[in-house]
């Protein structure tokens, strides 16, 4: 997270760019996509294609990831997910390599585009399940590489705790202090699965009511699923947080862990320490809330 400092990318040069490296779509129109990425910028290609070009050097790792490992995951998981066509390479015209994708057509996730809360909550989880339980040999350990999603909550201990002693009422800071402590304790046992680190609703496709596709897997790796569940205060209403709950079926601990990644993110966004995507910024402030009402209940019924 943090402000993004583009490179200049437009329709013009991405142009450029498919006619120099893969010719044989140079007749293809080109348009930007509107809210096309945080970590990269997105353009469509032709009807039936997508091209997305990193922001930054530091998202660069993400595209020989995604290059390598979204073929072999994609076998194993009960929902689309991107297949990458082809790969450019760094040139005179742009320094870093990108990638062409085949269009997945849907819309991101919002209230107003679900059908059905808990059916859309299950199907989160049920993604996530399908996802933890394929073969992780080879696979990327968390790091600077994906932010350390998947890895330990410690590698931000110093960044959430500044954060939360800007937090406003002082009983709201120590409610949250509280829930980042709990989370450092509790430590992962379990084998370590694939993470998709980035589970957020604009990762999220949605078609005719129903989650139809999970989108940018640059973040992944190899490590405790707990950085996945912060979707459940981000986005789900209670009541959708129970059925995701129940549906996965995690231990406490991880559940204590994933309450640990939403209020460091919440912490972040809501005392403007770090920037992050417009919407994030917008929904902060439910998000910490959420967050703190959920551990109170969880304290009342441990």
């Amino acid at each position: 997270m943090g402000k993004v400092h583009d490179l200049h990318t437009d329709e013009t040069l991405v142009a450029r760019l498919i006619r120099a490296q893969m010719p044989q779509w140079a007749h293809l129109p080109v348009r930007e996509v509107a809210d096309g990425g945080w970590d990269n910028k997105s353009f469509r290609l032709g009807a039936s294609m997508l091209v997305r070009l990193p922001r930054a050097e530091r998202y660069v790792a993400q595209v020989e990831k995604e290059q390598t490992w979204l073929p072999r995951l994609a076998r194993g998981l009960p929902l689309p997910i991107p297949t990458p066509l082809a790969a450019g390479v760094p040139s005179d015209l742009y320094p870093w390599p990108w990638s062409v994708y085949a269009w997945i057509d849907g819309e991101a996730a919002s209230g107003a585009s679900i059908d059905d809360a808990d059916e859309f909550a299950a199907s989160l989880a049920e993604f996530l399940l399908a996802l933890q339980r394929l073969d992780t040999a080879g696979g990327p350990a968390p790091g600077a590489h994906n932010f350390f999603r998947g890895g330990q909550l410690s590698a931000y201990d110093g960044q959430a705790r500044e954060a939360i002693e800007r937090l406003q009422p002082a009983g709201k800071a120590a409610e949250a202090l509280a829930i980042w402590e709990t989370a450092l304790c509790a430590n992962w046992r379990g084998p370590d699965v694939w993470v998709h680190g980035d589970y957020a609703a604009g990762n999220l496709l949605v078609r005719r009511g129903r989650l139809a596709a999970v989108i940018d897997f640059g973040m992944i790796a190899v490590g405790d699923p707990a950085c996945d569940l912060a979707i459940a205060w981000t986005f789900l209403s209670e009541r959708g947080r129970h059925a995701f709950r129940s549906t996965l079926g995690l231990d406490s601990g991880t559940w204590a862990r994933g309450r640990g990644w939403a209020i460091w993110k919440a912490a972040i966004l809501v005392t403007g320490l770090v920037r992050g995507h417009p919407r994030d910024e917008a929904s902060a402030a439910g998000m910490l809330d959420a967050v703190i009402a959920d551990h109170r209940q969880a304290r009342l019924s441990g």
